[in-house]
């Protein structure tokens, strides 16, 4: 515990303070409206209202649990781990609260202590699918693939109308699968939560890539022209069905594919990292600039195109004077916020940006964003326009095999490139000094995903 946090709770819950009769209503009315606020989204005006129930009544267990909840909302998830473990000792028997304090280890990727907490949470209430599932998440993180199987097929049984369990479910059975059967699971696992849940798009694309992956590509475009049928002017379906080969290969995702997508997966988009621990796209693009731009000395201005959550920010910041991410999704903004490292944060798109802003930036790096661009010409123009004389650039895409000048949309809605067709777009754009290695950039159903990493320079003049 800091001085600080010690100072606070001094302030906030005098020792002896004794709450009854119309203080005890008080108090409660009080810890509803904090509650209503906070569900609301208002998290300053439920924080004021928390505190001051604590103030009337020093060990109010809600008040403390969902303090510790909102503290960790707000990135203070050191605060919040004491709040709930003072929660606790005042209501040990509360799966709840021992469940959401395992979320805030599991966010904070201290799975071991996640993991004590899911447990304790199930010893006391046996079916607490929430707390299964999160229990399966951590096992599946530390790759302990048997243990995370039972709970995953203990999960669907204990709770056969919870659709995320199914699509958790299916998720994992294509992530790892061992034989065609464990495909074929996966995809009626999909299919069940689709059923369930039928506005979960998540299933339905997670269908639709079992299925191709079975070689079912019939069936896997018709689930997505089904979509389309059903929800015309939704960017995602359209542009998935051009994946499939129903509709004509776009040159580029469309904005609104990439916000949509995006904006939905915000709040899961690191557990999903954490969940499929080979992701090393930031380390292996940031590896591949300090080979170029030499040893870190915080003199850089730094453009990440393409920010996301911010994954890039810690490995880019010694490098940085000035560090600057642009996301075209406001809930990936939001999460690169709250991780902090960046000295702004904009939503905006890429091409345009960097248009606007010629001659700004010592290295412009992107990290697994290009790959939702098809055409590459544009994007590149602008990147060369908006560097300063021997500035760098440098992104990572998916590596497509052969000797062609090429590129293509594939199955997974991003695009991979030809060798010679990066190499083209570069000289084209006027880059010199190219470099471009290949590297394993991610898993896909237990495969590593091949890439290119791609760093090249503007002429010093």
């Amino acid at each position: 515990m800091t001085a600080g946090m010690r100072q606070r709770r001094s302030a906030a819950r005098p020792a002896g303070r004794f709450v009854a009769g119309r203080s005890a209503v008080e108090v409660d009315a009080t810890l509803q409206r904090a509650i209503r606020a906070h569900q609301g989204g208002d998290l300053d005006a439920a924080e004021a209202l928390y505190q001051q129930v604590l103030e009337r009544n020093a060990v109010q267990p809600d008040a403390l649990h969902f303090l510790g909840v909102l503290c960790h909302q707000r990135n203070r998830s050191d605060e919040a781990v004491e709040w709930m473990q003072l929660a606790l000792r005042l209501m040990p028997k509360h799966p709840d609260a021992h469940n959401n304090l395992g979320n805030v280890h599991k966010e904070c990727g201290r799975l071991k202590e996640a993991e004590a907490c899911y447990r304790r949470a199930l010893e006391l209430a046996p079916d607490h699918y929430n707390a299964l599932s999160n229990l399966a998440v951590v096992l599946e993180a530390q790759k302990r693939g048997d243990e995370a199987f039972e709970a995953y097929a203990e999960l669907v049984t204990k709770a056969p109308d919870y659709a995320n369990g199914y699509y958790l479910f299916g998720t994992f059975l294509r992530e790892y699968a061992q034989n065609i059967e464990h495909v074929e699971q996966s995809a009626e696992c999909f299919r069940q939560a689709a059923r369930l849940d039928p506005e979960n798009t998540r299933a339905l694309e997670g269908l639709s890539i079992s299925l191709y992956a079975l070689g079912r590509r019939d069936e896997a475009a018709a689930v997505y022209r089904d979509w389309v049928e059903r929800d015309p002017d939704n960017p995602v379906p359209r542009h998935m069905l051009a994946a499939h080969g129903g509709n004509a290969t776009p040159t580029r995702a469309d904005d609104a594919y990439v916000r949509q997508v995006f904006d939905r997966f915000a709040d899961s988009f690191d557990e999903q990292l954490i969940r499929y621990l080979d992701y090393r796209a930031p380390q292996v693009l940031l590896d591949a600039i300090g080979k170029v731009v030499g040893v870190p000395r915080a003199a850089l201005d730094i453009l990440d195109a393409g920010c996301g959550t911010g994954l890039c920010a810690p490995l880019a910041r010694p490098y940085a004077r000035r560090l600057v991410g642009i996301d075209l999704s406001g809930g990936m903004i939001g999460k690169a916020q709250a991780r902090g490292g960046y000295d702004a944060l904009e939503e905006a798109e890429i091409t345009g940006y960097l248009q606007a802003a010629p001659s700004s930036w010592d290295v412009v790096l992107s990290a697994d964003t290009l790959v939702y661009f098809g055409d590459l010409d544009e994007v590149l123009a602008a990147a060369f326009a908006a560097l300063r004389p021997g500035g760098t650039v440098a992104f990572t895409l998916e590596a497509m095999d052969g000797d062609a000048d090429t590129l293509e949309l594939s199955s997974s809605g991003r695009y991979r490139h030809s060798r010679r067709y990066v190499d083209r777009v570069l000289a084209t754009a006027g880059f010199v000094q190219a470099a471009v290695t290949e590297d394993s950039l991610r898993k896909e159903m237990g495969v590593p995903v091949r890439g290119w990493v791609v760093v090249a320079r503007k002429p010093p003049t």
